[in-house]
């Protein structure tokens, strides 16, 4: 009678032991959490952005996407790749059109903000590069 309650103990004292080890809060909370709070801030600061601008502005977005994309996807604006027989989306090209014509993206725009940072710090010598 000992020895089926001695397994049974080992059985869940093993059970315990590899569901602890497999699932640890700190991997949670370093992992899935942290990427998931970081997912939802960067979206609320693209929908900011976007939304912060006038309805001209919006409207000349529109127009301008659809004229970027369409450039962009050109068969012989497209970036050729192997594995890729009708290439890929020239992102590139699309992110500048978008720039040139006075509607950045917001990947553009923070790219364009931390330029302008490092050039700040430069200035002031707190960075070399």
């Amino acid at each position: 009678m000992q020895i089926r309650t001695a397994k049974i103990r080992l059985l869940i004292l093993t059970s315990i032991a590899i569901f602890l080890s497999s699932c640890s809060i700190s991997d949670w909370y370093n992992g899935y959490y942290a990427e998931r709070t970081a997912i939802k801030e960067g979206q609320k600061k693209r929908d900011n952005y976007y939304n912060s601008e006038s309805p001209q502005m919006q409207e000349l977005r529109k127009q301008n996407d659809k004229y970027c994309t369409d450039l962009a996807a050109k068969p012989e604006n497209r970036i050729a790749k192997d594995g890729y027989p009708n290439g890929l989306f020239n992102q590139p090209m699309f992110t500048r059109c978008m720039i040139d014509r006075g509607t950045p993206t917001y990947e553009a725009y923070v790219g364009m903000q931390q330029k302008k940072h490092n050039d700040e710090l430069r200035a002031k010598g707190k960075r070399l590069m």
